[in-house]
């Protein structure tokens, strides 16, 4: 699991108190994907990653079998992850997600 999320040799003895912002993040992602959870929340997950990591990280939430409540301003995740429903904040008004609605990830 640790491989999937970049981190190989020595890394994978490394004290998570001596990880880097990103390398934490991958960390706790790799630790949720690897858990009985049927639900992830995730807020930004993309940020402060590499852009290898980044990819990384998506696809390992795109292969997630459970359900994903994401937060993000990150369009090129939500283009990546091809989201099914999206609810509009501050409103909270639910809907099926359409391309239409790209532009507003970016603007927020």
């Amino acid at each position: 699991m640790l491989g999937a999320f970049l981190f190989s040799g020595d890394d994978v003895q490394k004290p998570a108190s001596v990880l880097s912002g990103g390398e934490k993040t991958r960390l706790a992602l790799a630790g949720l994907v690897s858990s009985s959870a049927n639900v992830l929340l995730l807020d930004e997950p993309t940020n402060n990653l590499d852009p290898v990591s980044r990819e990384q990280v998506l696809d390992a939430i795109d292969r997630y079998p459970g359900a994903i409540v994401l937060v993000t301003h990150d369009g090129g995740a939500v283009k990546a992850l091809r989201p099914d429903k999206v609810i509009m904040l501050p409103d909270g008004v639910e809907d099926i997600w359409s391309e239409d609605l790209a532009d507003l990830v970016a603007l927020a």
